[in-house]
């Protein structure tokens, strides 16, 4: 079967490309990951460096992502392809895409799982399990689910199904109307449950541990965790910024869109850590808490605050759309590529990208319940695992992304026609020089330099 080329359409405007693109950044790793990373490593000086990060790498990756997008209009693979052609270069450049589409689809695997904790919590809270409930108990509550892989395999159905459902009714009656509902909805969510976080909880103290920085607590650690979450949280080498770029129109900037939707994930992260952080220190609970603030911690405040069972609730609510529109934005470049290689229509395409996930999706649900045959232990690039969960997300995470991003801006910027990005960056000589020459020398080396601390390559913490 050879590749055809197929029309999947356009965005209706920069608008539905910019809530796209900003459902697919924001995610769980901004409500979930971000605020505990947060305070794990000094509250406002790692905010400070975040954001140095995520313009000065995160910025220049994500346009030449959009911009392979929009060059190919074609799934990520299959557009790399195109572009490697167009220079006259070898087409097993192509990798470059797959390693992002191979990536996110590995992602969603585990991701789906996660959210559904937060769809089942959607359920506990409404229920008002957590009212008066003890630390122990709702320490009891996260536990029990995880012990449960019928339970867990419910949730994680659901989530897949429902993007599956999404992602097959096309761009417009799917993945467009989709995000035009959830990302106005989750915001104002969040801005609701953050006024109420203000009024019921230690605002005061919030703010000085958001934006008053204490360089002091900043380690070197932190700073490689903030470049690494920077990238990671704008959904880079995921796939998804490329197959959303191939649907952007032409006339669109690719750096104004860009920047927006950079700014948008960035602001929510913040609000996100305004939401969370007065109801953890008006509990007297610790900013350090790890994956557990959210699913431990935060339920422990709710259930002793006046309308905590509301609050709760629409707080998991809140989550759930920000894991679905990540998710759909992870499986839609695999389902692009099955359009184009098998000729499969988009509910096919869908429908069989699910089960795979779903399938896939087991390793982790059996490696939270501790099954046996789930559990491994040996080192996997720098790393000791202890069972599938943890191969695959440090595989991602670790290893596919940063290489991935590595990839795609020595691409662009070493492999690519110039003159063919400036025409789809088109900014003035100036910037369209200053950003082609980050992506060339500094954005590669950057996170090289991440990349083998992680894998323990260069050691340095403190």
């Amino acid at each position: 079967m050879s590749t055809v080329r197929v029309d999947h359409g356009q965005w209706s405007s920069r608008l539905a490309f910019i809530l796209a693109a900003t459902g697919a950044a924001v995610g769980l790793g901004n409500i979930w990951k971000f605020p505990y990373i947060m305070g794990e490593n000094g509250g406002g000086a790692f905010v400070i460096v975040y954001l140095l990060c995520i313009f000065a790498i995160g910025i220049p990756v994500m346009m030449a992502e959009v911009l392979i997008g929009r060059r190919g209009r074609q799934s990520p693979g299959n557009s790399v392809k195109a572009l490697a052609i167009e220079a006259g270069a070898n087409t097993k450049w192509s990798i470059v895409g797959w390693v992002g589409l191979i990536a996110g689809f590995l992602i969603l695997s585990f991701y789906s799982v996660i959210a559904g904790w937060a769809v089942s919590y959607i359920f506990q809270a409404g229920a008002g399990n957590f009212n008066g409930a003890t630390p122990e108990e709702i320490g009891g509550i996260f536990d029990n689910l995880l012990a449960d892989p019928v339970r867990l395999i419910g949730w994680t159905t659901f989530v897949l199904v429902v993007t599956g459902i999404i992602v097959g009714k096309g761009l417009k009656k799917g993945l467009e109307k989709a995000v035009s509902y959830a990302m106005p909805a989750m915001l104002v969510l969040l801005l609701i449950i953050a006024g109420y976080s203000a009024i019921n909880g230690d605002f005061a103290k919030t703010v000085h541990f958001m934006f008053d920085p204490d360089f002091s607590k900043l380690t070197y650690s932190g700073v490689l965790i903030a470049l690494g979450h920077a990238f990671f949280t704008l959904s880079l080498a995921s796939g998804a910024m490329m197959i959303y770029g191939a649907y952007l129109p032409q006339q669109t900037s690719i750096t104004q869109s860009v920047v927006m939707i950079a700014i948008a994930d960035t602001l929510i992260a913040l609000i996100a850590g305004l939401a969370i952080y007065p109801i953890v220190f008006g509990n007297g609970l610790e900013a350090s808490q790890g994956p557990g603030l959210v699913f431990v911690s935060l339920p422990i405040a709710f259930g002793q605050m006046w309308g905590g069972t509301v609050f709760g609730t629409l707080f998991f609510v809140m989550l759930g759309f920000a894991a679905f529109t990540s998710a759909i934005s992870m499986v839609e470049s695999a389902v692009a590529w099955l359009v184009e290689r098998a000729g499969l229509t988009r509910i096919k395409a869908a429908a069989l990208s699910i089960v795979i996930l779903w399938f896939m999706s087991m390793l982790t649900v059996f490696s939270f319940t501790g099954a046996e045959w789930a559990k491994l232990g040996f080192v996997f690039v720098g790393k000791e695992v202890s069972n599938y969960f943890e191969l695959i997300d440090h595989l991602t995470a670790d290893v596919l992304l940063p290489l991935g991003g590595l990839a795609t801006a020595v691409f662009v910027a070493w492999v690519m026609k110039k003159e063919a990005a400036k025409e789809e960056i088109a900014l003035s000589d100036g910037l369209f020089n200053l950003w082609y020459l980050t992506l060339k020398w500094f954005t590669p080396l950057a996170i090289l330099f991440v990349f083998l601390n992680l894998i323990g390559i260069v050691n340095i913490g403190g």
